[in-house]
């Protein structure tokens, strides 16, 4: 047998199932290679080990602060972030470890049609620029994922496998992700989700009828569903998935009140014919009720004299849903009723809790408010036009993303909701109004791509005008009743970065020493008199905060130290300060050598300090310079 037997490979461009199917030639390639029984089951693709290796690679880029295109900036905790989510999902790591609670995204479908991000993971600054029409006049913006493309599938995955596993870091041990996705790439999303979140953490595949008059354009039937991909980040994790309030219907079951408040009368016996006296002998008792009075004990006595056991319609021996300490313990709630039959039955209250009565959610959603016509509707009325001149084709329904929050969240718990492909940021309208109507204190951070618009009569010219647009006008109120939100956000970038040395792009061409040189030549070229522009002190403070992985709802003041201005930065518990300045004055030295200061973070221009003043600031801080 061949030691080394050469393996059929089946994820190239050359594979036999990448190109229609030779069978003949499959069949002499597998009969001349041995059969290996250790291989085991594996989800691979061509560019894998390179998206795997592409979570690893920081971002350059930072995050700079558009106050002027926010509503509320010093107060709002909503974040809105345009730039490639890769890039960003990079920078919010340290921040926001383990601090989301829910995720929901719906990434592109991979049609053959629709966008896919144009990842180049060795210059992500410049494919960036590109993407977004910032370094060259013809732009690189877009691509199409066309099915002739021999990586169709492979590119895909690619792209999702590093966003994914971001994402993953960010969920909270209670979090739960809900992907969007459609019968194109479904089967794939399900398997690259079990390798990053684990098969054991699936938790349903919601299916949704979001076209209910079918898509006619299809081959062969005219598909009305799409799918929602739900994920917990542990399954061991309490209050993953919450139930949701039961609908007007389900609460006329409720139709008896006593002292103790509004309930309903639920049967003890358990209906299941699957469990019985055979396989549940110790919930099979005997329980004793004295006539007239519905009361029910556990012992038999003059008063309490019939006996009730748990027996179905043919007399067969069933079980009882509670244990005899349990009855023991809540006997109050129980009730005796003497049925139209003559048998006796036993029944438990099951009353109201105070913050109302709840239920799992189904996996099958058709409600006409969760399809795509609706969302249409709703954007048109946002944007005063009709339903064929919105500026986003093919906006998610509120309704639908609304019914996601309320099971991946709780109204009162600040809980983080995170969208990674914003879109026209209908999860951030769908937070916003939530909040509205429950009460909630819920967090939206939404990401999405400065992708140029192709109809720019429709007065915007990417989609992250569109939705910033839309977060606006939903917090000032829209259409004929309109109902302002008491609330805002805080809009940023993804940019190139404040200091020279992050935008240097190593050209492997070239030899070490001549790369060195040009370094050498860029960093004399660069200018770093810019970060003496006291209009882009701001931009500064936040790449700082992003660096020192603090969150980007940090307070940022400022306060005189002597005749310098610093900037002082808090995030919780956590603080650090800023000196932009070209001099650092001896009063300001003396006052940070104060205890007040001791061991905090101090960062300031290399140039302002002489080797006695950085000497006396690093015995009593953490003192790093620019």
């Amino acid at each position: 047998m061949n030691k080394n037997p050469k393996k059929i490979n089946l994820t190239s461009n050359d594979s036999l199932f990448e190109k229609s199917l030779n069978l003949q030639k499959y069949i002499e390639e597998l009969s001349s290679q041995s059969i290996d029984l250790d291989d085991k089951f594996s989800f691979t693709w061509a560019g894998k080990s390179n998206a795997i290796k592409s979570v690893l690679i920081p971002s350059k880029l930072t995050l700079n602060p558009k106050p002027e295109e926010s509503i509320k900036w010093n107060e709002s905790e909503n974040l809105f972030i345009e730039g490639d989510n890769l890039e960003v999902l990079k920078l919010l790591q340290k921040a926001y470890f383990e601090k989301v609670k829910m995720i929901y995204i719906d990434p592109p479908y991979n049609t053959g049609h629709d966008f896919v991000y144009n990842d180049d993971f060795s210059s992500p600054l410049d494919n960036y620029l590109k993407q977004t029409g910032q370094k060259t006049e013809s732009g690189e913006s877009t691509t199409t994922n066309k099915e002739t493309n021999g990586r169709y599938h492979s590119d895909w995955l690619s792209m999702m496998y590093p966003r994914l596993k971001l994402a993953w870091n960010l969920l909270r041990e209670d979090g739960v992700i809900f992907v969007s996705i459609d019968d194109n790439e479904v089967h794939h999303l399900r398997m690259l989700m079990d390798e990053i979140f684990g098969e054991e953490n699936f938790v349903a595949n919601i299916v949704v009828q979001t076209n209910p008059r079918g898509r006619s354009l299809d081959k062969y039937f005219a598909k009305t569903l799409e799918y929602v991909i739900v994920y917990s980040k542990s399954n061991d994790a309490k209050d993953v998935i919450y139930e949701v309030q039961k609908s007007d219907k389900a609460m006329l079951e409720y139709d008896k009140v006593d002292e103790k408040g509004q309930f309903r009368l639920l049967e003890l016996r358990n209906r299941n014919p699957v469990f019985n006296r055979g396989n549940r002998p110790n919930l099979f008792y005997s329980i004793y009720t004295k006539p007239g009075s519905g009361k029910a004990s556990l012992k038999k006595d003059s008063e309490y004299s019939v006996e009730i056991l748990p027996l179905n319609s043919k007399e067969e021996d069933g079980c009882w849903t509670w244990s005899k300490d349990k009855v023991q313990n809540e006997i109050d709630l129980l009730v005796c009723k003497k049925a139209s039959t003559g048998a006796w039955r036993v029944f438990r209250k099951d009353y109201v809790p105070e913050d109302g009565a709840t239920t799992k959610e189904k996996t099958l959603w058709i409600d006409t408010s969760v399809n795509h016509e609706y969302g249409k509707e709703e954007l048109a009325k946002i944007f005063k036009v009709s339903g064929s001149n919105t500026p986003f084709d093919f906006p998610k329904s509120i309704e639908l993303v609304k019914k996601i929050i309320r099971s991946g969240t709780k109204s009162g718990d600040n809980h983080i909701v995170l969208d990674f492909f914003a879109g026209s940021s209908t999860t951030a309208h769908a937070v916003l109004s939530l909040n509205y109507e429950d009460g909630g204190n819920r967090k939206f951070i939404m990401v999405q791509l400065p992708e140029k618009l192709e109809n720019k009569s429709k007065n915007f010219s990417t989609i992250c005008d569109v939705s910033r647009e839309r977060i606006r006008r939903v917090i000032n109120g829209y259409g004929e009743n309109p109902q302002p939100i008491d609330a805002g956000f805080k809009a940023f970038a993804l940019t190139e970065s404040n200091y020279p040395e992050n935008t240097f792009v190593f050209n492997p061409e070239k030899s070490s020493e001549e790369n060195q040189e040009v370094f050498i030549t860029y960093l004399d070229k660069a200018k770093q008199s810019q970060l003496f522009d006291k209009e882009n002190d701001i931009s500064i403070i936040y790449e700082n905060i992003v660096k020192e992985g603090l969150s980007l709802n940090s307070k940022v003041n400022k306060i005189s130290l002597g005749k310098n201005n610093v900037y002082q930065i808090t995030d919780g518990e956590q603080q650090f300060f800023v000196c932009l300045e070209r001099k650092l004055t001896p009063e300001a030295v003396k006052a940070l050598t104060d205890k007040l200061y001791k061991d905090k973070l101090f960062i300031c221009l290399e140039s302002a300090l002489d080797d006695t003043m950085a000497a006396n600031l690093a015995l009593n801080l953490d003192l790093k310079t620019i």
